[in-house]
């Protein structure tokens, strides 16, 4: 008899932190592809073992418990009360409120692996251009560097920062992989990854660009 139990009439829905898991890195693993497949549906899947089953890609109904209770110990997903859709408007007029909400002092863009912003919010044209081209940088040293960074050090984080005397963060850079691409997040300040609107952020980019590649 299963240790588990579904609770009904609930939506499965990734909490900041699990939509965070799930783009912050390309490396695959069951809980990360578990996430990502939550994010290309176009509304939320009620909590039913045949939808974990689809989510999960596990035929066995304890094995996809067992999945959902992982990644709920872990604080990645969570049940919501009612149906959501995604966010289906145009993604250059959502991302900026989107960005805003995500900031502590409102200045944030979002660069594409190229080193061109998609979308800004508080940086004037010409800083929001070079913290882009600075970004596709950062992500080739990073690259060229990460079997140091991984192997030596055990740093496992994509993210760089550029820091105060402190340690604080003043500007970072926060690598996003969706699909085949990597955006970035720049952020002046502190992220403010708890927010709703980053997992509402991440799933309209992975309906725009992951779900279009796959």
């Amino acid at each position: 008899m299963s240790a588990y139990h579904l609770t009904e009439e609930l939506f499965l829905y990734p909490t900041p932190s699990g939509a965070y898991y799930a783009v912050s890195s390309n490396e695959i693993d069951k809980p990360r592809q578990f996430i990502r497949q939550m994010l290309l549906q176009p509304a939320t899947k009620a909590l039913t073992i045949e939808n974990l089953q689809e989510l999960t890609g596990l035929e066995d109904p304890e094995k996809c418990m067992e999945m959902l209770h992982h990644c709920q110990k872990l604080g990645w997903v969570q049940g919501l009360k009612q149906e959501l859709s995604y966010p289906s408007e145009q993604l250059d007029k959502i991302l900026p409120d989107m960005l805003s909400a995500i900031t502590e002092n409102g200045k944030v863009l979002l660069a594409d692996m190229e080193g061109f912003y998609l979308a800004s919010h508080g940086f004037p044209h010409e800083v929001a251009e070079e913290l882009s081209a600075l970004s596709a940088e950062i992500a080739n040293v990073h690259a060229r560097r990460s079997g140091v960074l991984m192997n030596n050090l055990g740093q496992t984080s994509q993210a760089w920062a550029i820091v105060d005397v402190f340690g604080n963060s003043q500007m970072g850079f926060w690598p996003l992989f969706i699909g085949k691409n990597r955006f970035v997040l720049i952020i002046s300040g502190i992220p403010h990854f708890n927010q709703p609107e980053f997992v509402s952020l991440i799933w309209a980019l992975a309906i725009r660009y992951a779900a279009k590649a796959s």
